[in-house]
């Protein structure tokens, strides 16, 4: 028999979903004064926010940065009680495995776009970095309600600058195609500079100037001792200390309206009646919920497609391994190689290094939109492409102490052109019905910043309370 729960009328809420933005927005509706309960249908809370172990070292096996510049997830890890663990990277150099060789990763552009043809020298080609100053005598280039970054790219300065460094940048944040990213909702700040200038580089160059004025310092990424994985865990145990109920192994089933403003909610053996309920779930499992009462937004959440891809975790003993100065190195698809990306976990995070002396933790990662066949492999398969890319990149041909695999199946969100007009679109289904809300990665950026900032307009949605805004896009 299900248990049955009414509504008070101290307000209740209901957030289906118990990742960073389903955990977020619980934490916003107490700082209101609301009853919450949380409902996570896997058996652990943080989503894509994974922490774990190898070779006795506390890792990351998911997300393993966020977004400095914004001020959501600092915030937040501060609210939460992680001020003392905070940490900027103890490197912020990194590398571009392009053309047979490890290569500075260049300076001064944005989202892999440059101000000047110099930033990209030794990255790109003569050639390309000859195009690159055909920019400034180019006709203007409309970009209209939106255009893939990829195609507007390559019209003003050439394909080399996409596939050497906008494509692999782009990339690391979506796994995505650059020339089907929205530049609007993945990159807003380069859109609307080139709104207002006949010129991409002179944009750039706008961008970078404004960034000056407004003293934009300090790392642009964060991390925390023990892993990001360790900020879902204080937001949920901050959540359950002021009253909040968190549920995990309970898929809801059943969502409904219940009277003339209330809804229902089915978890497990459990019904919900709530005032208002927050749906932080990936679309997919969105559309399936809410196809009952919106079916006009679950049609457009069912059209949202996702990238696949999965990260092999690496331990050596140190005295085995002698890698590169850096943090790591990104892959561009143009080169052939199997990995996109790889982050020396050891040397990026000083923490890493100050636990485990002895032990050095590098990982990969693999897969992108539309590369599925890479990931039918079984796990020794990717450990050991993983191994071939990083021995012909670093010349590292130790034997690992150990080995994970962690598979982000249909884990990230894809942004293609008209992505900003679609999330419209479902707000405004969803806005006809009052105590309805969505957030998460699917809608203003996938870094754990975005969804922050997601999770607190839903809240603003529902409670009619103003939350500051900041600008989105890409980052972790």
């Amino acid at each position: 028999m299900r248990e049955v729960e009414t509504r008070t009328g101290t307000g209740h809420v209901v957030v289906i979903g118990a990742g960073i933005g389903g955990l977020a927005a619980a934490h916003r509706l107490l700082d209101r004064g609301v009853r919450v309960t949380v409902v996570e249908a896997s058996d652990r809370v943080g989503g894509k926010l994974l922490p774990g172990e190898i070779a006795g070292a506390r890792v990351d096996l998911g997300a393993e940065s966020m977004l400095a510049r914004r001020p959501e997830a600092v915030a937040l890890a501060r609210e939460a009680g992680l001020t003392d663990r905070l940490q900027s990277p103890a490197t912020a150099t990194a590398s571009l495995w392009t053309r047979g060789a490890l290569r500075p990763m260049p300076k001064g552009h944005v989202m892999g776009v440059p101000g000047t043809a110099s930033a990209l020298s030794g990255v790109l080609s003569d050639e390309g970095l000859h195009r690159i100053e055909r920019d400034a005598d180019l006709p203007r280039t409309e970009v209209g309600e939106d255009v893939a970054v990829g195609e507007y790219v390559a019209a003003r300065l050439g394909r080399e600058v996409v596939d050497r460094l906008v494509e692999p940048l782009l990339g690391g944040v979506y796994a995505g195609d650059a020339y089907r990213i929205s530049m609007r909702s993945a990159v807003p700040q380069l859109f609307q500079a080139a709104k207002t200038h006949d010129s991409l580089t002179e944009a750039v160059r706008g961008i970078q100037e404004r960034a000056v004025a407004a003293q934009q310092t300090g790392p642009v990424f964060m991390g925390i001792e023990g892993g990001v994985g360790q900020l879902p865990l204080a937001v949920a145990e901050s959540v359950r200390a002021r009253g909040a109920e968190i549920l995990t192994g309970t898929p809801v089933t059943e969502l409904r309206r219940s009277g003339a403003a209330g809804w229902r909610v089915v978890a497990g053996d459990r019904v919900l009646d709530a005032d208002g309920v927050i749906v932080a779930v990936p679309a997919p499992v969105a559309a399936a919920l809410l196809r009952a009462e919106v079916p006009g937004a679950a049609a457009e959440l069912a059209a949202v497609e996702y990238a696949s891809m999965a990260l092999v975790t690496l331990a050596y003993r140190r005295a085995d391994v002698e890698l590169p100065e850096g943090s790591g190195f990104l892959v561009p698809p143009v080169d052939g190689r199997t990995i996109k990306a790889s982050t020396f976990a050891s040397q990026k995070w000083g923490w890493i290094a100050d636990e485990n002396p002895d032990v050095l933790v590098l990982r990969t990662s693999v897969g992108r939109y539309g590369e599925t066949a890479i990931l039918d492999r079984e796990d020794a398969g990717l450990v050991d492409v993983s191994r071939h890319d990083l021995r012909e990149a670093t010349g590292l041909d130790a034997t690992p102490l150990e080995t994970r695999v962690t598979r982000w199946t249909d884990g990230l969100p894809q942004y293609p052109v008209g992505h900003h007009a679609r999330v419209a679109r479902v707000r405004e289904h969803v806005a006809k019905l009052p105590g309805l809300a969505v957030c998460g990665a699917a809608y203003d950026g996938v870094g754990i910043p975005a969804t922050i900032a997601s999770a607190y307009a839903a809240v603003e949605r529902l409670t009619g309370d103003p939350v500051p805004s900041a600008s989105g896009g890409a980052g972790e």
